[in-house]
Formats: C-alpha cells, sequence, structure tokens
C-alpha cells in the first residue's frame, strides 16, 4: 500500500513539476517539494524503492529549478 501512495505522490508531483520549469511559474516547485518529502516517507517503508527513486529525483530536478530561479540561498 505504502508503495503504490509513494509511486502515486511521484507521478502527481512530476505533472505538477512540469508547469513548475516555465519561468514565473517557480513557485509551484515548493508545494512540488513538500509532495515529495511526503512521497520520499512513504517509499522508505516499502521493499522495493521505485517510489522513493521517483521522489527523489523530482525533487533534486525541483531544488535544482528553484536554485537557478533565484527560490533557494
Amino acid at each position: 500500500m505504502f508503495q503504490f501512495l509513494s509511486v502515486l505522490i511521484g507521478l502527481v508531483c512530476a505533472a505538477f513539476m512540469v508547469p513548475g520549469l516555465i519561468p514565473l511559474l517557480g513557485w509551484v516547485n515548493w508545494a512540488v517539494l513538500a509532495g515529495c518529502v511526503l512521497g520520499v516517507i512513504f517509499g522508505s517503508f516499502c521493499d522495493k524503492k521505485i517510489g522513493l527513486t521517483i521522489n527523489v529525483a523530482v525533487g533534486i530536478v525541483a531544488v535544482l529549478r528553484l536554485f537557478l530561479g533565484g527560490g533557494v540561498f
């Protein structure tokens, strides 16, 4: 059950991250990061780590976008 939730959260966050890559919509990445943290928590309780991997990858791209856009110091 946790694995399904983690993968679902990761895919939803990835879908929301795509518009967040557009200039002036970078604030969406803050919500994506919050979702990724929740997905990482759920993914850490599973035997298979696919949900954890998806959430970490989406989180890294969101942090990189925030860093490049000046949203993270």
